[in-house]
């Protein structure tokens, strides 16, 4: 799966000389976290997110007064408070290579380009969603945690074990092990017996660390 699968494409975007509070406000409505910065040439040039509007806000301890407070705020614009060297990703990358880049600079959106310009913009939500479809969490079936010998074949014959007995793998995941012999399989199965899919299982794993019919 690529990045332009599941990014939302036609970002709202604001302008660099876009007032703070407007912007706040229009977030809020919006029910967003992020705006890409575009110059009058379709060109971006920076980041916006809530907390940096937020952090823009004059403090408590000021002694100014609440009508020169809101003056003040009005005063500043996107282009003040905006990050300016923005971390971006390229629309036909895979969607793991967004989470990656995420994780790693700790952000929690991309904007999407292609061939320099801005065609999309993907979020932790929307990794957790394909997340949430690739481990099949909205299908219903048995659920099972496996710990399973890291070594050629074993993933197929544990498939292929699920298969002979007629069930359905909806989703597969394969994590760490405990260590660089072992790996954790998750998958969710529909159309099989829970105790009949266990038993045939069995000769293929290490260890059933969970099973749950959900």
């Amino acid at each position: 799966m690529l990045v332009y699968e599941r990014m939302s494409r036609h970002p709202m975007t604001v302008k660099p000389d876009a007032a703070v509070d407007a912007t706040l406000k229009r977030m809020k409505e919006e029910k967003v976290r992020r705006f890409p910065v575009i110059d009058d040439h379709g060109n971006l040039v920076g980041i916006v997110s809530d907390k940096d509007l937020l952090y823009a806000a004059p403090s408590p301890a000021t002694s100014l007064s609440i009508y020169e407070l809101h003056y003040l705020y009005s005063r500043i614009t996107v282009d003040q408070v905006m990050t300016r060297d923005v971390i971006t990703v390229e629309e036909d990358e895979p969607i793991e290579e967004a989470a990656r880049i995420m994780v790693d600079n700790k952000i929690g959106g991309l904007p999407v380009m292609r061939e320099g310009k801005l065609v999309g913009i993907i979020t932790e939500t929307d990794i957790f969603k394909t997340f949430m479809e690739m481990m099949g969490a909205r299908d219903q079936g048995v659920r099972l945690t496996l710990l399973c010998p890291e070594q050629r074949g074993e993933l197929a014959a544990l498939t292929g074990a699920v298969a002979e007995l007629g069930g359905n793998i909806m989703s597969l995941g394969t994590f760490w092990g405990e260590d660089a012999t072992n790996a954790i399989i998750t998958m969710k199965v529909a159309g099989v017996d829970r105790d009949e899919l266990l038993e045939k299982i069995k000769p293929h794993v290490l260890e059933v660390i969970d099973v749950r019919e959900i």
